[in-house]
């Protein structure tokens, strides 16, 4: 073989290495825990929502933190928007107004459907409709569209396709567990 050489690691420089390797991962661990959260920034976080009155909607308290890259969808953006500054180690709870969480409700998002096309739905002896059910359309791109039957009467149905969760003010908690600077490529790796 030609312009090759291997070299072998001898015992005693293994110290040496492990150090080195121990060093640098503290300068980064060091470096993380001092970067503000900016978009684009990797971040891993444990958090809450839940209803003004603390009712817990969804949380990863109890689970380890979630990771993502701010500004890829992960998050809605009223939820980053609340993120963008903090640091590993801060924590925040901030009540968002519907507007700035899952919106308002839309009143165009109410529709009257004619009592005959859910008269299979409301006879069904097994799980008969009823105002609260959970109805699914099919939307032109055939995908899965659920609304909750809002009202019935003798001519109509009245299904309801906004958030279950629009119109009301969320509570959101979080706390920061590593930044990494948005323009540092990441890979996890599971074992």
């Amino acid at each position: 073989m030609t312009g090759f050489q291997a070299s072998r690691l001898e015992p005693d420089a293994l110290p040496c290495l492990e150090s080195s390797l121990i060093e640098t991962r503290l300068q980064v661990l060091l470096m993380a825990m001092d970067l503000a959260i900016e978009n684009n920034s990797h971040v891993s976080l444990n958090f809450s929502l839940a209803l003004a009155n603390g009712d817990i909607i969804d949380s990863n308290f109890d689970r380890p933190p979630a990771s993502f890259r701010l500004g890829d969808g992960s998050m809605l953006e009223g939820f980053e928007q609340e993120l963008l500054g903090l640091r590993a180690g801060d924590e925040i709870e901030s009540l968002l107004p519907a507007a700035q969480a899952f919106g308002e409700v839309n009143p165009g998002n109410l529709h009257r459907f004619p009592i005959a096309k859910f008269k299979n739905l409301l006879e069904d002896e097994l799980i008969p409709a009823a105002v609260g059910s959970v109805v699914s359309f099919k939307d032109a791109g055939g995908f899965d569209l659920p609304g909750v039957v809002a009202s019935i009467s003798a001519t109509t149905v009245v299904v309801d396709f906004n958030h279950p969760l629009a119109g009301k003010q969320i509570l959101f908690k979080a706390s920061i567990k590593a930044v990494i600077a948005a323009d540092v490529e990441t890979v996890e790796i599971k074992l």
